[in-house]
């Protein structure tokens, strides 16, 4: 008697080649067979946009050598579009990493000063934490104290 083992991996768990598996990623978007409707909007560059049965859909993106792409699948009849899928996942995953570019991280500056810190050295900070908040930047002020001058705190208050 022979026992069968069969091995499972979670679809987000690494793959022994230390990579994520990104089938996740791929099923995004439904195409072709996978597409469970019974009419379907097509829109796409090369063909005449209208609401058409998913056999129909399917026959014509099969006739222009492409794949039918369910893009909104909420709206009724679902949108589906004509396209290449792998260029569209490409296009999607670059349009993707320009937004992350895009998004702007928030950058907080630190401006230290000493309970002994002069009126042009103080001057001269300020100037700093404006060019700061105008370059979008949160600017953190406070006083520091060093060795034993933290016994005189209220030399540090305003």
């Amino acid at each position: 008697m022979e026992k069968k083992i069969t091995v499972s991996r979670d679809v987000n768990q690494k793959s022994p080649s230390g990579r994520k598996n990104n089938e996740d990623a791929k099923e995004q978007y439904r195409i072709n067979e996978r597409i469970r409707v019974r009419e379907v909007r097509v829109v796409g560059d090369n063909v005449e946009q209208g609401i058409y049965t998913i056999q129909e859909a399917l026959h014509m993106a099969d006739d222009l050598g492409l794949d039918l792409v369910e893009i909104s699948p909420n709206a009724v009849p679902p949108v589906c579009k004509i396209i290449d899928y792998q260029k569209f996942l490409y296009q999607q995953k670059k349009r993707q990493k320009e937004q992350k570019a895009k998004s702007t991280k928030v950058v907080v500056k630190e401006i230290r000063f000493g309970p002994q810190t002069d009126d042009h050295d103080y001057n001269f900070k300020l100037k700093h934490a404006k060019s700061f908040l105008e370059e979008g930047a949160k600017v953190k002020a406070y006083v520091f104290f060093k060795g034993r001058s933290i016994l005189f705190k209220e030399q540090g208050e305003v």
